[in-house]
């Protein structure tokens, strides 16, 4: 279990942040809370085992999702981020937002990785075992690459939205097996991903938390 955080205020002024720790749409989510400086009552919640309030929230059950005390749920990991960004954005995220970018790995890109690091979820797929889907995310990552062996961060010299927004997924890419990511001829991207594994940042939310059951004392997530 991670520390609890003193709270500041009443539990009804926060927003309510439900979260998987392992969950890359999550990582971004709560990357760009942390960044923002903003709070937010953290709810562990175990993803075979969904709580009645997630569902009351989102009926589609998907992480992150954040409740803010009005009422208004977000429940895309992108629009967590612009609204906490919108709060705060001391590092000027929201300047460096790519949406062609994220399009791109929200789409193209993700379509790749799941059914190279799933394979058995879509044999259904009339494209099963046609596809060199870890071939194709990795031309991705080669043209990214090419971007990265000009200026350190995705947006320019510094990290921005967009960086955050795509590290969680192309992590989970590499660490479907490390050792043939490591090998591949993208040494520019091999060291950004590097840079943010071990950033601050990434470490500050990825404590474990214990799963969220009704009844237990709230976790604010955000500025100590």
């Amino acid at each position: 279990m991670g520390p609890e955080i003193p709270m500041t205020g009443q539990a009804s002024e926060y927003p309510i942040l439900y979260s998987f720790r392992r969950c890359p749409y999550a990582m971004r989510g709560r990357m760009g809370l942390r960044i923002s400086g903003m709070q937010a009552i953290l709810r562990e919640v175990k993803l075979a085992d969904k709580p009645v309030g997630l569902l009351e929230a989102s009926p589609k059950g998907t992480v992150p999702v954040l409740q803010l005390p009005d009422g208004t749920v977000l429940e895309e990991s992108l629009d967590i981020m612009r609204w906490a960004l919108g709060q705060s954005d001391p590092e000027g995220w929201l300047a460096s937002e790519n949406a062609a970018l994220l399009r791109l790995f929200d789409g193209d890109f993700k379509h790749h990785l799941d059914r190279y690091k799933y394979p058995n979820r879509y044999e259904d797929d009339p494209h099963h075992g046609k596809v060199d889907h870890r071939g194709e995310a990795l031309a991705i990552l080669s043209d990214l690459d090419l971007l990265l062996a000009r200026q350190r961060q995705i947006g320019g010299e510094r990290r921005g939205f967009t960086d955050i927004a795509l590290f969680p997924f192309i992590r989970q890419f590499a660490n479907t097996d490390r050792d043939w990511f490591d090998a591949q001829p993208i040494s520019h991207v091999q060291a950004w991903l590097e840079g943010h594994l071990a950033s601050d940042l990434f470490q500050s939310v990825m404590t474990k938390y214990d799963v969220w059951k009704p009844g237990d004392a709230p976790v604010v997530f955000g500025r100590t």
